[in-house]
C-alpha cells in the first residue's frame, strides 16, 4: 500500500471531479506556474488499493518543469466511487475510463502522457492497446509484464477471500494488526494514518476483488504493446520490488525497446519513496518524447 509523504495540496493544485462521457472522476489537477513554458499534460493512474494522492509529491516538481499533472481515482477507488457490481471493474472498462479521461483533458493541447503505477500500469497498457491515438507516451511504474510474483499472489488471494466474507472495517483492522510496524510509523505523521483508513473505506470492495484477481491472472501482453512501436515508452521502478522483481522489469523494458530507469533507494512506490528523483526521470523522458 503506497503512503503519500504528505497530504497538503501543492500550489496551483485543484481537487475536483473531472466530467467525462463515462462519468465523473475525482482528480488532483496541478497547473504549471504562470509564465512557464507548457510542455504537455500527464494523466496518472494509481495502483491496487491506491489513489490519486499517491502522486502528490510529484505534482510540484513536474508542474515547475512545465507539465500539467492530473492524478485520478479510478472507478471504485477512494473518492470516485462506483457500482457494487464486479462486471463494472473488468480491465476493459477501466481502460475505457482512462481513454475518456484523456479526451476530457485535452483542451486542444494534444496527446496526453499516460502513467500507470503497479496495477494502474496494466490498465494504462490496456488503454494504449485499445486506443493508441490519445497518447504522447506511456510510463509503466513498478508494473510488470503479467501476473505478480507468487508470494504476492498468495497475499492477494487472502485479501480477496477476506473481502468476500468480511466488511471493509474488519479487513482494515486485520491488515493493520498484521502490519503493526507500518501502522506505528504512520501515527502522528500529519494525518496520514487517518487518510489511509479513510481511503481504504472509500474503496468499493468489488473493485478490489476484481482488480486483485486481475493481478493474479494477468497475462503477458508485452509483445502486443511492443507492436505499438511509435509510442515512446518508459519502465521505471525502485531498486527493489517484491511485486514484480526488478529483473522482470529489466527484461520487459528490453522487449519494449523502452527507456529504463531504476530509482536508487526506492522499492515498489518510487513516486512516494523518492519523488524528487522520480520526477527528474519523468520530466526528462516526457521532454524527449
Amino acid at each position: 500500500m503506497s503512503r503519500p509523504p504528505f497530504m497538503g495540496l501543492p500550489p496551483r493544485t485543484r481537487a475536483y471531479r473531472l466530467e467525462t462521457d463515462r462519468g465523473s472522476f475525482a482528480v488532483l489537477d496541478a497547473a504549471p506556474p504562470a509564465g512557464t513554458a507548457r510542455r504537455g499534460t500527464a494523466l496518472l493512474l494509481p495502483g491496487f488499493t491506491g489513489s490519486k494522492e499517491d502522486f502528490i509529491a510529484l505534482l510540484q516538481p513536474l508542474t515547475a518543469a512545465g507539465f500539467r499533472m492530473v492524478a485520478v481515482d479510478g472507478r471504485g477507488q477512494h473518492e470516485t466511487g462506483g457500482p457494487r457490481s464486479e462486471n463494472a471493474y473488468a480491465q476493459a472498462e477501466l481502460a475505457a475510463d482512462a481513454v475518456a479521461q484523456a479526451a476530457a483533458l485535452k483542451d486542444g493541447g494534444g496527446p496526453v502522457h499516460l502513467l500507470g503505477h503497479s496495477m494502474g500500469g496494466h490498465v494504462a497498457r490496456a488503454a494504449v492497446l485499445a486506443e493508441p491515438g490519445p497518447w504522447a507516451s506511456l510510463t509503466l511504474m513498478s508494473s510488470g509484464p503479467g501476473a505478480i510474483d507468487v508470494a504476492q499472489q498468495s497475499r492477494t488471494k487472502l485479501l480477496i477471500d477476506a473481502l468476500s466474507v468480511m466488511g471493509m472495517e474488519r479487513v482494515w483492522a486485520a491488515m493493520r494488526a498484521m502490519d503493526e510496524e507500518q501502522a506505528e510509523e504512520a501515527v502522528g505523521t500529519d494525518g496520514i494514518e487517518e487518510f489511509l483508513c479513510r481511503r481504504w473505506l472509500g474503496n468499493v470492495p468489488e473493485q478490489l476483488i476484481v482488480t486483485g484477481r486481475q493481478l493474479i491472472a494477468e497475462r503477458d501482453r508485452v509483445g502486443e504493446l511492443a507492436a505499438v512501436a511509435a509510442l515512446p515508452k518508459l519502465v521505471v521502478s525502485g531498486a527493489v520490488d517484491h511485486v514484480w522483481p526488478v529483473p522482470w522489469l529489466d527484461r520487459m523494458a528490453e522487449r519494449l525497446s523502452a527507456r529504463r530507469v531504476v530509482i536508487d533507494g526506492a522499492e515498489h512506490s518510487p513516486n512516494t519513496e523518492r519523488p524528487s528523483e522520480t520526477a527528474e526521470a519523468l520530466a526528462a523522458f516526457w521532454r524527449d518524447a
